[in-house]
């Protein structure tokens, strides 16, 4: 059935029906496969709601139930989970934050009263940690808990150190220590989770329009190139949502905006098609390290 439309397809081969459903609500990318397949290999009955034109519709393969719905239908998600006996969920992919802003959003994403009242009515805001932390809220009180998003997929996390075979220079990480100071102070304020930095300078910050932009407007605006990229967890990072995340195109986008290398957070960075992506960093020339977070940066000289 093309998306837009409602399918449930159950897996007649499943050997885990009776096992303790997991429900997935997926957006796009392949954040949500990661997450499909470890919990597959975990043994969880696997209830996926893909979120309408943002989801993969090969989700439905690994799915043991696979439904559509709106991106602004929260209603009808937390009834599909109740239906399968989902009690615990994970909300893993990309959602634009962009397309949410309209002022015309009941008319573009039809929103359902459960959305409408949270939307309208229960945010003191609407920063991301605010709006998510809302629908946790909302699904909890009506039987349904988000968990933590990466517990399926450790081994996709970022490493502490090089992970590739291009090692930083001594002037990266100089840079790297001012962009990590800048972007954790921009985390506590939950503007964004990364940072551009040359020569001690810093030339751009992500906001709203996420980080493969901000990389964009960092190699318009730094011709030289070579310029190093932060990107952090937040300070009370909620590992439910919204978590810092990497993969092939970031690299890609990198290597054309004329950046030289790339500092994630170690445990709590996410990297999509890992070994494609370090592949291509390395292709590249690109730095990619993780680092452990810390309110002081090493002292000059020393590893990131």
């Amino acid at each position: 059935m093309p998306v837009g439309g409602v399918q449930s397809v159950t897996n007649p081969t499943d050997t885990n029906a009776e096992a303790t459903p997991l429900g997935l609500i997926a957006g796009a990318g392949d954040f949500p496969w990661l997450v499909a397949r470890g919990a597959k290999r975990a043994g969880c009955r696997l209830v996926v709601v893909g979120l309408r034109s943002l989801a993969d519709p090969g989700l439905r393969e690994p799915a043991d139930a696979f439904y559509w719905a709106g991106l602004a239908r929260m209603g009808r998600w937390i009834r599909l989970f109740r239906r399968e006996g989902v009690h615990r969920a994970i909300l893993a992919g990309t959602v634009r934050k962009t397309d949410m802003l309209s002022p015309l959003l009941p008319l573009r994403f039809l929103p359902d009263w459960t959305t409408i009242k949270l939307w309208y009515f229960s945010l003191s805001d609407r920063r991301n940690d605010t709006v998510l932390r809302a629908v946790g809220e909302v699904m909890h009180h009506r039987g349904v808990t988000l968990v933590d998003s990466t517990q399926y997929c450790p081994e996709a996390m970022a490493d502490v150190g090089a992970m590739t075979r291009t090692p930083p220079t001594a002037a990266q990480q100089r840079d790297a220590d001012l962009g990590w100071h800048v972007a954790k102070q921009m985390g506590r304020l939950d503007v964004g989770q990364s940072v551009a930095v040359k020569d001690g300078d810093v030339i751009a910050v992500e906001a709203i329009e996420g980080t493969d932009r901000m990389i964009a407007r960092a190699g318009e605006l730094c011709r030289k190139g070579r310029f190093v990229v932060v990107k952090v967890a937040k300070p009370d990072q909620d590992m439910r949502f919204d978590v810092p995340t990497i993969g092939p195109e970031t690299v890609k986008g990198l290597h054309a905006a004329g950046g030289s290398c790339l500092v994630v957070e170690a445990e709590r960075t996410l990297i999509v098609k890992r070994d494609e992506t370090l592949a291509l960093a390395d292709r590249f020339g690109i730095a990619i390290v993780g680092r452990k977070d810390s309110d002081d940066p090493p002292a000059t000289g020393s590893s990131v």
